[in-house]
């Protein structure tokens, strides 16, 4: 079994209520949360509104709560099976958390302050994303080069499946981006719904802060070894996760990357989203039509799992 956790964009009012009701060790990590960053993120979790659940420096933490919730409800069944765990950006921290590396009450608390240093970078220079779909004739990179040069800086961003890929930047450069994405085949080119330009270079002012918060977590060595966002590479050491984790601030996600290592290094595992939604169920899929998937979100489908595995 691989772990998967799922990053921003996944969150939605109602998440987790279910499973809390169900699931005294789901409820435990809930409270947790609460009690660790001084907010009421349950209840956000639960009951929204969505606005407020949206905000960066919330949704951090709330998609943090959930996924550690799921995985504390079903954890005492699933240890012996589980070979790897991954995260798409915000879940990477999730992913340490389900490897034993990281407290419940500590990854809180550092979720927490990257998605305020995140927020703030973002307040101070604003930027876009926008998620290019569809077969392109000229790669994502060249079109963000010219892009750049032409109106404003931007990267790709997320790499989330052969024909899905994220960019980030300055608005102008997003906005070139997306039309030079048309020109050359992109079926759609969204803007989404963001508070700032994750994954670029706009994010560099948050890395000071994001470092700190880092080197004072404790952060120990995974049981497992989790897949990085940044190089698609295993982590097992304490030191070599905080580095992926700073310099995935301002990288890009490299998912089909992270996927594809997963199935060849674990080709017959059933791959668990732990979080809400099937975000990244429907990426594997995409990447790894092979891969056997299954989401793991509500009470329901803990007990389904639960089963499954028994």
């Amino acid at each position: 079994m691989v772990l998967l956790f799922p990053g921003q964009g996944s969150q939605k009012p109602g998440m987790g209520r279910d499973l809390a009701a169900a699931s005294a060790p789901a409820r435990a990590v809930f409270e947790a949360v609460d009690a660790a960053i001084g907010a009421p993120i349950s209840r956000l979790c639960f009951e929204g509104p969505a606005d407020e659940l949206t905000m960066t420096d919330n949704a951090q933490p709330a998609l943090f709560a959930h996924g550690a919730a799921v995985w504390a409800a079903t954890s005492a069944a699933l240890v012996p099976h589980v070979r790897a765990a991954a995260g798409h950006s915000l879940g990477e921290f999730t992913a340490y958390n389900s490897a034993g590396a990281l407290s419940v009450g500590a990854g809180a608390r550092l979720v927490r302050r990257r998605g305020t240093l995140m927020r703030e970078a973002g307040d101070a220079r604003p930027g876009a994303m926008a998620a290019i779909l569809g077969e392109l004739t000229v790669p994502v990179d060249a079109l963000c080069a010219q892009a750049s040069s032409e109106a404003g800086e931007v990267v790709p961003a997320n790499y989330n499946s052969p024909e899905q890929t994220v960019v980030s930047g300055e608005v102008a450069g997003v906005e070139r981006a997306m039309a030079l994405a048309r020109e050359h085949g992109a079926k759609r080119a969204v803007r989404l719904p963001v508070s700032g330009a994750f994954h670029s270079p706009l994010m560099r002012p948050s890395a000071p802060g994001l470092s700190e918060a880092l080197a004072s977590a404790n952060l120990g060595d995974p049981r497992i070894p989790v897949y990085a966002n940044v190089d698609a590479l295993p982590c097992t050491t304490a030191a070599v996760a905080r580095d992926r984790l700073l310099r995935q601030l301002t990288s890009p996600v490299r998912w089909v990357d992270v996927v594809r290592a997963l199935v060849g290094a674990y080709p017959s595992a059933l791959f668990v989203e732990m979080g809400p939604g099937a975000v990244l169920t429907g990426l594997t899929k995409r990447i790894a039509p092979s891969a056997a998937t299954a989401t793991c979100g509500t009470a329901s489908d803990v007990d389904q799992l639960l089963n499954r595995m028994a």
